[in-house]
């Protein structure tokens, strides 16, 4: 019964720590497909698309007729009233005697639709409408920033996982060669230094090797949470995969248009578009009115069917003198936006030229580097067969095998440098999430 028990608790102890990390494998364009439709930023962008164009909607409502209806009951003590109903031109008739009010219905409806305010309505609206499609590029553009995350993430994860799992071959030769160092060190072969040194050695690889776990746990929960997946997942990167991305688009040059600067020439279309709206104060506002009213007063008066049509007309006079200031505003805030493009125009051209270098840099890096693991492994190689026929020192070996594991490291890190650079390189154009064909919702 106990060995039962035990298998049970087994079990569940496996299974457990089964659950407790799960292991995901995920390319880096499904990565960045969940986090343009899951993640917060991507949410909030979108329901500030959805804002402004509830926004452009109670605008263009305005166009239509206000219409409003109203009615009062009120109920009246000792009111004296005094009416010219009662008399008549009879001088010998008796007088009238007095009426009692003690009640006033009023019921009415009043309609007035805009004929003319100086082209006010119909500009609001292109600006309302200018809005609403900058903030529409503006949210494309935050998905575009959101898979330049997704990639710095994944790059990074790479590297802190390629690191790990050189330092864990690393740490397995390291810790073999302080076992031989050890058996040689007791049969007197080396000296005791000789086996300090390489004891050392394991120590500094298994620091390295700790800091790199730790580094990769960041890594991934960081991703992990933008994606919105379960805190205990761990993402297991389809390097293949990116690469065949990569290779499927790297004879594409085409120049995309960013969305943020489409954004801002919108932005400023609707700067335009707030200047008429300030000059339509210089007319006067043209409306057409009309009207129903139904009236009661107990025992004096009662109308109904009092239906009225007409037309309304206002003007601010005032507007003669302030409204330069609103105009002037309104074109200091267009001199501001057109500064802004040009500057944004400047920003983007500088982005894609560093990244062009930065990848151009990138690929070179990565030649030099696979060559130099070649060297270092034939350097590590001579140098071991030199040590084996005692022609050189234990400091000669694990130097050489020092500048091995360096050399692994930067090859592994400069392979994820090139993907990253590349694709930094189509945000700086505008065609990251259209280079990784990302399904939007």
């Amino acid at each position: 019964m106990k060995i039962k028990m035990l298998l049970i608790a087994l079990f569940f102890l496996g299974f457990t720590q089964i659950q407790a990390q799960q292991k995901k494998l995920m390319t880096l364009k499904e990565a960045v497909e969940m986090a343009v439709n899951n993640s917060d930023a991507a949410s909030l962008a979108k329901a500030k698309v959805e804002t402004s164009k509830l926004e452009l909607d109670v605008t263009k409502n305005n166009r239509y007729p206000s219409v409003k209806a109203s009615g009062q009951y009120l109920r009246l003590s000792s009111a004296h009233v005094d009416s010219n109903l009662q008399s008549n031109n009879d001088p010998s008739s008796e007088p009238a005697k007095p009426l009692k009010v003690d009640q006033l219905m009023l019921g009415q409806v009043n309609a007035s639709m805009p004929l003319f305010n100086g082209f006010k309505l119909t500009n609001a609206i292109k600006e309302s409408e200018s809005i609403y499609k900058a903030e529409t590029f503006n949210e494309k553009h935050s998905k575009e920033q959101i898979g330049l995350e997704v990639v710095e993430m994944f790059a990074n994860l790479y590297k802190a996982q390629q690191t790990v799992d050189l330092f864990e071959d690393n740490l397995k030769s390291a810790d073999q060669r302080v076992k031989d160092f050890t058996a040689m060190e007791q049969n007197g072969l080396i000296a005791r230094n000789d086996l300090l040194k390489a004891q050392l050695q394991q120590s500094n690889v298994q620091l390295s090797l700790d800091n790199a776990k730790k580094n990769t746990a960041i890594a991934n929960y960081r991703l992990v949470t933008l994606l919105k997946l379960p805190e205990n997942t761990e993402v297991d990167i389809d390097i293949e995969a990116v690469k065949r991305d990569m290779a499927g688009n790297i004879g594409n040059n085409s120049q995309g248009e960013r969305n943020d600067l489409k954004s801002l020439e919108l932005k400023k279309q609707a700067a335009e578009s707030a200047i008429k709206i300030a000059k339509a104060n210089y007319y006067p506002s043209l409306s057409l009115t009309g009207g129903y009213i139904a009236f009661d007063l107990n025992n004096v008066l009662t109308v109904t069917n009092a239906m009225n049509v007409g037309v309304g007309v206002s003007y601010d006079l005032s507007n003669i003198f302030k409204n330069s200031k609103n105009v002037k505003l309104a074109k200091s805030r267009v001199k501001e936006t057109e500064i802004a493009v040009s500057q944004l125009n400047d920003e983007i051209r500088e982005e894609v030229f560093q990244a062009q270098q930065n990848y151009a840099l990138s690929q070179k890096q990565s030649l030099v580097y696979e060559k130099a693991v070649e060297q270092s492994n034939e350097n590590y190689r001579i140098v071991k067969d030199k040590y084996d026929n005692s022609l050189s020192d234990t400091n000669d070996l694990l130097e050489a095998d020092y500048q091995q594991l360096q050399a692994k490291i930067n090859q592994a890190l400069s392979k994820a440098d090139v993907a990253q650079k590349y694709y930094e390189l189509q945000f700086a154009t505008g065609t990251l999430t259209s280079s990784l064909n990302i399904t939007q919702k």
